[in-house]
């Protein structure tokens, strides 16, 4: 033992070129690791192409079908901010006026793309499936786009000065009948004399009339509205 400590006093300058080597060495076997730990990667992946490959395949149809099914989803949203606000649907009239084209239109491809809408949403992975039913749902997007557009640029200008004032009155008036602060009197009272100063002029929306009397009492009394002067 003693010999072995007279040996590497006798040679200690051999240390630094043998902890190059040494180093050099460990370095090359963290390479060689590393090569051979891709390498089982590369090779897993091509022995498991086809798996792979269909897996991604179904992930990406999953997230396409997800992606669609939002967008339907948001655009029935946008639709109903006016079709069950009686008061938004006063302020832009074309977006509930069915006399008008671009309300048309996209009532028609609503229809069309609530119609290739299944119920389970599995049987969109058919693929010529869910290409018509995205096509459809694009159209609805747009036809949409294009009627609120149209419906914020012309307001109400289509109406006479008249009949302007008469719809600040019963937008006035709804927003009364849907104020919870006030009495079911006043309410109901609101919501009549809106709807005398829209005769003639503007139907509100069915759904926008049913949402906003279960609101104020459920059902409206059919009793006679009170004289103010009595």
């Amino acid at each position: 033992m003693d010999g072995f400590w007279d040996f590497i006093g006798s040679y200690w300058w051999l240390v630094f070129p043998l902890s190059g080597v040494v180093g050099g060495w460990f370095k090359g076997a963290q390479k060689w690791d590393e090569r051979r730990r891709r390498d089982k990667i590369e090779l897993y992946r091509l022995k498991h192409a086809d798996k792979l490959a269909t897996a991604e395949a179904e992930e990406a149809l999953t997230s396409e079908i997800d992606r669609t099914l939002a967008e339907h989803d948001r655009t029935n949203e946008r639709w109903l901010e006016y079709e069950l606000d009686a008061v938004k649907s006063l302020e832009f009239p074309v977006i509930t006026d069915m006399r008008e084209q671009v309300t048309v239109d996209f009532h028609r491809a609503r229809r069309d793309a609530d119609g290739l809408r299944p119920d389970d949403p599995e049987e969109l992975r058919d693929r010529k499936r869910l290409e018509r039913y995205r096509a459809a749902v694009r159209e609805y997007q747009l036809t949409f786009d294009i009627a609120e557009r149209e419906a914020k640029r012309r307001r109400a200008s289509d109406f006479t000065s008249e009949e302007r004032r008469a719809l600040d009155r019963a937008k006035k008036l709804l927003a009364l009948a849907d104020d919870e602060g006030a009495t079911q009197v006043e309410r109901q009272s609101a919501y009549r004399r809106a709807t005398k100063e829209l005769e003639g002029i503007l139907v509100l929306p069915d759904a926008a009339t049913e949402a906003l009397e279960q609101r104020i009492a459920g059902m409206l009394e059919q009793a006679p509205e009170p004289d103010p002067g009595a």
